[in-house]
């Protein structure tokens, strides 16, 4: 290619100024002596040219650090909406603390125990539309997702597979003890008690007076592991219960795997045959603590898949005071009022741990600050 320019020497071939443009985008490029009156005259041309020439892009050394930018921008803003659309809840936690924010954005999982109390509601009073409507629990979580489980790790006489496992059949207790449809309507829990360990003496004494007592006591009312409406009295409104908690373990006794679940589950409900479009709703919120041991087979009579009860713990709103039905008791007609005390308890409050009072349902009641 012939060179830009006059025979002074002072000129650049047009080869020597586009491997110098070229260059000059890597850093390796040796400053070319000043173009000719030719070369200034080619590029007056092109700057006066409407729009950009082609190739303006490969031979402008700024542009590819410009582009270089977009195109880093572009994907974080890709990886941005792919944790989005992956962790909704975890973003908004992150931005709109644990319990902040307005009803419709999800909230965090529960990875730990909150240090407040969920923010006020809209004081709004729940319909057969729209049953969660001024709680808390509009931003929680639907069912069994609301339940969070911790990442496994090998423990006691587990290793990290087993624990996983231990945890999943930990939350599938759970779902089957206060979300199964039919168990709510007060059908046996069959699921439920499947994974509970058959040798263990106690707890099976439990379950079978419990199930069969037509005037169950406090320490024989199935409520305390089971969540369960009388059909004639109440039925759940709509097809979800809300949920929020998580499960904790460590090395418990013997080696075994122990796990604490701590949730909180909110029933709305409401007089059964009622269906017009003012029927009241109520909403029974109940939060339970049960410690499971997955016991080491070789030191503990089990049956694979199965685990023991450590212990079990209730804590109620709108379920009932009075002696024990073996069923929730909402109490429609009564303006939500849960007792008749100076007791006062927030039931969306997860921040202390379950007050078991005096460990009587009598005594131990309390009115409910909202529900």
């Amino acid at each position: 290619m012939s060179g830009v320019g006059g025979q002074d020497g002072s000129s650049v071939s047009d080869e020597e100024w586009e491997r110098f443009l070229r260059e000059s985008v890597t850093g390796t490029a040796g400053a070319p002596v000043e173009p000719s009156a030719r070369a200034r005259e080619v590029e007056r041309r092109l700057r006066e040219r409407p729009g950009r020439p082609e190739g303006w892009r490969t031979y402008s050394p700024a542009r590819p650090r410009r582009r270089t930018g977009w195109y880093a921008m572009g994907l974080m803003a890709a990886v941005a909406l792919l944790v989005v659309g992956l962790f909704p809840q975890q973003l908004a936690g992150l931005f709109g603390g644990d319990e902040g924010g307005q009803d419709g954005t999800p909230l965090a999982a529960e990875s730990k125990r909150p240090q407040t109390a969920p923010g006020a509601g809209s004081g709004l009073r729940p319909t057969l539309a729209e049953p969660f409507r001024g709680s808390p629990a509009a931003r929680w979580a639907d069912g069994a997702a609301g339940i969070t489980v911790p990442p496994a790790k090998a423990t006691g006489w587990m290793d990290t597979a087993q624990v996983e496992r231990a945890l999943r059949r930990s939350r599938d207790f759970l779902v089957a003890a206060g979300l199964d449809s039919r168990v709510l309507r007060g059908e046996r829990p069959t699921k439920a008690i499947a994974l509970l360990n058959p040798h263990q003496k106690d707890v099976k004494a439990y379950l079978r007076t419990a199930l069969s007592s037509a005037k169950p006591t406090e320490e024989t009312d199935p409520l305390l592991l089971f969540s369960r409406f009388r059909p004639g009295q109440a039925r759940l409104v709509g097809d979800v219960v809300k949920t929020r908690g998580r499960l904790t373990y460590r090395e418990g006794e013997r080696g075994a795997v122990e796990v604490t679940a701590d949730v909180t589950f909110v029933y709305p409900v409401t007089e059964a045959g009622e269906s017009g479009r003012d029927a009241e709703v109520v909403r029974t919120i109940v939060r339970r603590e049960v410690v499971m041991s997955w016991d080491d087979p070789a030191k503990v009579i089990t049956e694979p898949g199965t685990m023991s009860l450590v212990s079990y713990t209730l804590d109620m709103t709108n379920g009932g005071c009075s002696a024990p039905t073996g069923y929730f008791v909402p109490p429609f007609g009564k303006d939500g009022a849960t007792a008749d005390t100076d007791r006062r308890v927030d039931p969306y409050d997860r921040s202390k741990p379950i007050d078991t009072g005096d460990g009587t349902r009598g005594d131990g009641c309390a009115s409910a600050d909202r529900s």
